[in-house]
């Protein structure tokens, strides 16, 4: 319980405001990689996503990469790209690692979404006379976007949690007072700067929650979890009135 009110008291003294690692600064290094990075992943994977869930070709090939990507350490990654490029290319090399950590949840969250979709819900849809186009922006995207948001809810929190290891190779974030302390046995300070982490993880998680709730469809919102039926028979209407818009 001491070494937690010393991690508070480390954590609201005047002297974190203050230099070049003040924890406004850190904060902001910590986002800048995190949304630069999640950006770059999601531009990588969700149009490869939506091909893959739209065509349903490519999914073995998607599972493979998603799989082999998650199996590589991302400390160990980043020491060798920084070896590759060089010193300095520290930030390239940085960033290229959490990219690869936060494709594969997008390209999961943007070809589940897709393949989820009953598929009498698209022939219901081709029934009306949409053309493939308008069957992927007007029916497919809307229903499958939950589970997309989903994907790069998980994709942030990973790295929002690795960006923590760019300390390791100087480019400071919220793991700067964990890496720095840890050899000079400052606990209060270790424990500071992990608090800082998990509560950005939990702020972040927080919002990217109501993101995800509010992409549902309202149609779907209102039908009852227990009824699919209801479900499908809102999504066929929801699918019709998109129709009725073109």
């Amino acid at each position: 319980m001491n070494l937690f009110a010393e991690a508070l008291a480390w954590l609201f003294s005047p002297e974190r405001l203050e230099g070049q690692y003040a924890l406004p600064v850190l904060l902001g290094q910590h986002l800048f990689y995190t949304v630069i990075s999640v950006l770059i992943a999601a531009v990588i994977a969700v149009p490869a996503g939506w091909l893959i869930g739209h065509t349903g070709r490519g999914r073995e090939v998607a599972v493979a990469i998603s799989g082999a990507a998650r199996a590589v350490p991302s400390f160990g990654l980043m020491v060798l790209l920084v070896l590759l490029l060089g010193v300095l290319r520290v930030p390239e090399a940085a960033t290229i690692t959490f990219v690869l950590l936060a494709i594969p949840s997008l390209l999961a969250g943007a070809y589940t979404g897709l393949e989820a979709i009953d598929r009498r819900v698209i022939d219901a849809a081709r029934a009306t006379g949409m053309t493939e186009w308008q069957i992927f922006w007007k029916v497919e995207v809307p229903l499958g976007l939950p589970l997309l948001v989903g994907g790069l809810r998980a994709a942030t929190l990973q790295v929002i949690a690795t960006v923590t290891i760019a300390a390791y190779v100087n480019l400071g974030g919220l793991g700067w007072p964990i890496i720095q302390g840890i050899p000079l046995r400052r606990f209060d300070q270790v424990l500071g700067g992990a608090i800082l982490v998990a509560v950005l993880a939990l702020l972040a998680d927080m919002l990217l929650a109501l993101a995800q709730r509010a992409a549902v469809p309202a149609g779907i919102r209102v039908a009852t979890p227990h009824s699919p039926r209801a479900a499908r028979r809102t999504a066929r209407r929801a699918a019709s009135a998109a129709a009725s818009t073109t």
